[in-house]
């Protein structure tokens, strides 16, 4: 018996479909911020509203973009909010406290990143520890570092260059920090999209079994991800701190719920099924728009968190949904 020609029909529902899933997000996001516009025209359209937006959530989004990669390759980096906050506090302490040049002081925070990263990747790749376990408790121990460089008060004072790069110089009314986050996700989605490593993560994030009978070096592209995702998150605290002029060694705590939120709610558009670049970028936006709405209409701060966790629940279990209609095509 042979299998049934799709009809033209059946082939548009199928274009139809694949573009809701593809481009519903942004649709909401539109609806979204046309509802707020109409309760509160004259502040919530406003274009110093839609700068601070924008300019506000580099961090989140670099955060959130680190996450990815790991994700992509089926692990995880919970280490990442602490990663931010020390990152953050080693550049105030150096700069504060010791008198380095800011771009030193830069240049450690990036190499502590990186380091963790390094870390992360021995530990589970040479133990096979679950890395949802090894970056957990890694997260726990540099927050517990950060502490101690920190004797757990707030730094400020930074050098006033770095605030000046990132968050007082603006292009086209947005902090200059809006494009930086921008150009890292230019640069991942290309390497995921014309990239061989690219697709060497796919594969691997797809089935490690079938990537190393396909001749992938699974552990080598596994340990890569760390480092990235190490890195990062230095980079995020470097935007953070840069932001702020300061460094709070609780920072970074209050980053992990909303990155992984838009990760998971990032993977159910402009590719679904698949963590992407692109759309972590609107998830982020999108999350960001709803807290500001809300927050101008004057609804209590705890809403945040229920925003938040209820769309980190909402979009696992909306790209649970197309990943298991993707593999009945």
């Amino acid at each position: 018996m042979t299998d049934a020609v799709p009809t033209d029909t059946a082939r548009y529902r199928q274009r139809w479909i694949d573009r809701c899933e593809r481009y519903g997000l942004i649709v909401v996001w539109l609806v979204v911020i046309a509802v707020f516009g109409i309760a509160q025209p004259a502040t919530f359209l406003s274009w110093a509203n839609f700068s601070t937006i924008f300019g506000s959530q580099a961090v989140l989004v670099v955060m959130t973009l680190g996450l990815i990669v790991p994700f992509t390759a089926g692990d995880y980096d919970l280490s990442i909010a602490g990663n931010l906050t020390l990152s953050s506090m080693t550049i105030a302490v150096l700069n504060v406290h010791a008198g380095w040049p800011i771009l030193a002081a830069v240049t450690a925070a990036l190499l502590i990143g990186l380091l963790i990263g390094l870390v992360n990747a021995f530990v589970v790749l040479y133990f096979r520890i679950n890395s949802l376990i090894v970056t957990l408790g890694m997260g726990t121990f540099v927050h517990g570092i950060t502490l101690w460089l920190s004797n757990s008060n707030t730094i400020s004072g930074i050098d006033f260059t770095l605030t000046k790069a990132i968050i007082v110089t603006r292009l086209f009314g947005i902090p200059l920090a809006f494009y930086y986050a921008l150009l890292v996700a230019m640069i991942i989605w290309y390497v995921f999209s014309f990239t061989a490593a690219g697709q060497r993560l796919l594969f691997v994030g797809r089935g490690r079994d079938v990537a190393r009978l396909s001749g992938i070096r699974v552990t080598q592209v596994r340990a890569i991800t760390f480092v990235v995702s190490g890195f990062l998150g230095s980079l995020s605290g470097v935007l953070s701190v840069g932001s702020l002029g300061g460094a709070d060694p609780n920072s970074g705590l209050s980053y992990l719920l909303p990155a992984f939120a838009a990760a998971f709610l990032g993977a159910t558009t402009i590719v679904p099924g698949r963590f992407n670049p692109i759309g972590s970028v609107i998830a982020v936006y999108f999350l960001v728009t709803g807290i500001t709405g809300l927050s101008i209409l004057g609804v209590s701060t705890f809403v945040q968190d229920l925003f938040y966790g209820g769309a980190l629940i909402a979009a696992i279990c909306v790209s649970q949904l197309v990943r298991g209609r993707q593999e009945m095509t």
